[in-house]
């Protein structure tokens, strides 16, 4: 079935926008700008980018609620139609409040991973959501995993485990080993959390046909008040280096970051557009998940994690490893394994063309057992 313009405009949306996001975020990331004590320091604040990242959320419900408001005086059913604004407007917010929690929980522990590690290994690695969601899955939504799955999970192990061991033998100048290992694991961590947010989205959420806007926008207001109630203790929590490299030497340092970004307008760039970045990268995920399938997004989503490579290795953020390229390809085709794509339909057509050439058994078991008056009127 072919796609429709909006579904088009959706895929290259998502992944357009998703890589710029995680692009923004790590350039962020180097920048070295003074800050509140005139010291120059990368910019290493990831409960502030949360923040922001919830900003460009929020941005999504005010968009929201112009266009309802705007087709809802129209009066002419164009609010139900729309793919804007279509679907249920009355439900409780509250049901979204539990994986804003985890997506606050989950986004500020992988963008401190970010800050030790790659981009380009921050995305693969956020390929291990599949393996806890499938674990939690099983758990919490009774579901069964087949043969296929578990070799597809197997896969992603094995992918996975090639990409921190391609991070650990890389060589780069300012970034210790233990830093990138460190980082690595943080965001593998926050794929529990992650896997936590789906399945809690898929029980409760998911039927409710929610507008993508409208969900992505209170999972917004959610993630930023709950941000900010956490960042007024981390203000005065000291932690040593990598966690801590700020002027304040606190997990995070609020007024330090506002200083940073005062003081450069390559970070202030990188702020704006890591915000706008995220709020259409949400619209466009979920709205993929509606109007498609949850496959295709996984799928742009891995399109996503080559250019945001490609993107790396140009700004020469890291160096081009193969055993990076061998653990992505694995791990790309264990996720195509467990989610069903090209690789079990390319198994079944080369069987059935194998099939195709090969007489049918019953053929087989008539030639075998011809009597002796077919022999010989044969003859």
């Amino acid at each position: 079935m072919a796609w429709t313009h909006y579904q088009c405009i959706l895929a290259v949306l998502m992944v357009v926008t998703g890589s710029f996001n995680t692009i923004s975020v790590k350039y962020a990331d180097e920048q070295i700008v003074p800050g509140e004590d005139n010291q120059p320091r990368h910019f290493n604040h990831p409960f502030m980018q949360s923040a922001f990242m919830f900003i460009g959320e929020m941005m999504c419900f005010i968009v929201f609620k112009i266009l309802y408001h705007y087709y809802n005086y129209r009066g002419d059913n164009s609010l139900d139609n729309n793919p804007l604004t279509k679907g249920s407007h009355i439900f409780n917010p509250f049901i979204l409040l539990i994986p804003a929690l985890c997506d606050t929980c989950a986004t500020s522990i992988m963008y401190i991973g970010l800050t030790m590690t790659y981009a380009s290994s921050f995305q693969m690695l956020r390929g291990a959501a599949i393996i806890f969601t499938a674990i939690l899955s099983m758990g919490f939504l009774n579901r069964k995993l087949g043969s296929r799955e578990w070799i597809g999970i197997i896969m992603v192990i094995i992918g996975l485990a090639l990409v921190g061991l391609s991070d650990i033998t890389m060589e780069k100048s300012y970034i210790s080993t233990n830093s990138i290992l460190t980082g690595d694991l943080l965001i593998i961590c926050a794929q529990v959390i992650t896997a936590a947010q789906m399945v809690i989205e898929e029980k409760f959420v998911t039927g409710q046909n929610i507008p993508a806007l409208q969900a992505v926008g209170w999972e917004g207001i959610f993630g930023f008040i709950t941000i900010c109630l956490i960042m007024i203790p981390l203000n005065f929590i000291h932690v040593p280096p990598p966690f801590a490299d700020n002027s304040q030497g606190t997990l995070e340092a609020t007024q330090d970051a506002f200083i940073q970004i005062k003081n450069s307008g390559h970070l202030l760039m990188a702020i704006c557009g890591m915000s706008f970045s995220i709020a259409f990268f949400n619209f466009a995920g979920i709205s993929v998940t509606k109007e498609i399938s949850a496959t295709t997004r996984m799928i742009l989503d891995s399109i996503r994690t080559v250019i945001i490579w490609i993107i790396s290795l140009a700004f020469r953020w890291q160096a081009f490893h193969y055993l990076q390229l061998i653990g992505f390809t694995i791990l790309l085709i264990g996720m195509c394994s467990y989610n069903n794509v090209v690789i079990p339909q390319l198994v079944r057509k080369c069987g059935y063309h194998l099939g195709r050439h090969r007489p049918p058994a019953h053929d087989r078991e008539r030639i075998i057992n011809t009597p002796a008056d077919d022999i010989s009127e044969t003859q």
